[in-house]
């Protein structure tokens, strides 16, 4: 799955790649592998299966697109299409959007009515936990922190990893992206047992972004992504109106008529 270092979403070296792949390879049979569990691996499924994948590659570059028409950008970094594609990073945010988008436009043209959201919402988590890891390897680990598990970067390791401050050599850092990793299986854990009982049924995939965003809203303030606007970064202001927006979707969903409460947080 997408993602990109702590504050300037720049594209890590080879090992990087690698584990975006493993997330992307491991999210993929997750989902094969729980439709054909569940229910037969149609055409449909498969064609829905490319079109969250399309929609999130997409949504993943143009949620950083604001670094290519940046005037503060130096001259040079990303100069041209081809230097935007393959040099401006991506965004786990927009990349989780824009797959959401993908899913929902392929269903609709091809009229498909069934739900998927407990194929994608295991698998999704998986797969952004593995690619965490690359992060973490290989990006700004977070922001300064006094506790004893903090992460030390020395000077031969900050040479290769773009925009790391000088200041922060040698001290020790919030490993933010093994927060993430350690929610990201936690949470993949919990979408499993759920859809192994049958609990939200179609709406499991909203549950786990109802979760995860007021989890990654904290996260930013240990991530040293830039403040843009009252102290909050680009990620924290995306992250408000869906938070509002997948509250009153979920108030609306489970207040209406014929469909089980949410599960007790002792069956969970």
């Amino acid at each position: 799955m997408p993602c990109g270092p702590g504050g300037s979403d720049v594209l890590g070296p080879p090992l990087h790649g690698l584990f975006v792949l493993l997330g992307t390879l491991a999210a993929i049979l997750v989902f094969v592998a729980g439709a054909r569990q569940r229910r037969p691996l149609t055409p449909e499924l498969r064609a829905i299966l490319v079109g969250a994948l399309c929609g999130g590659s997409i949504g993943a570059k143009l949620a950083v697109a604001w670094r290519y028409v940046d005037t503060a950008i130096p001259a040079g970094a990303a100069p041209t299409l081809v230097g935007f594609l393959l040099q401006s990073g991506q965004s786990i945010l927009g990349g989780l959007a824009g797959a959401y988008v993908g899913a929902v436009l392929t269903k609709k043209i091809l009229g498909y009515r069934a739900g998927t959201g407990d194929l994608f919402a295991p698998a999704v988590a998986l797969g952004i936990g593995v690619g965490r890891i690359g992060c973490l390897l290989t990006e700004v680990p977070g922001t300064p922190t006094g506790s004893s598990w903090g992460v030390v970067v020395d000077a031969a390791r900050a040479a290769r990893i773009p925009g790391f401050p000088a200041s922060w050599i040698g001290v020790p850092l919030h490993p933010s992206f093994a927060y993430e990793f350690a929610f990201q299986l936690g949470m993949a854990i919990l979408l499993f047992r759920l859809r192994a009982r049958g609990a939200c049924r179609d709406d499991l995939f909203k549950l786990y972004l109802l979760a995860y965003a007021p989890v990654r809203f904290l996260l930013e303030f240990v991530r040293g992504n830039p403040a843009v606007w009252h102290g909050l970064t680009r990620s924290q202001l995306f992250l408000l109106p869906a938070m509002l927006a997948l509250a009153l979707a979920f108030r609306r969903r489970w207040r209406a008529p014929g469909l089980p409460p949410l599960p007790e947080a002792s069956d969970a």
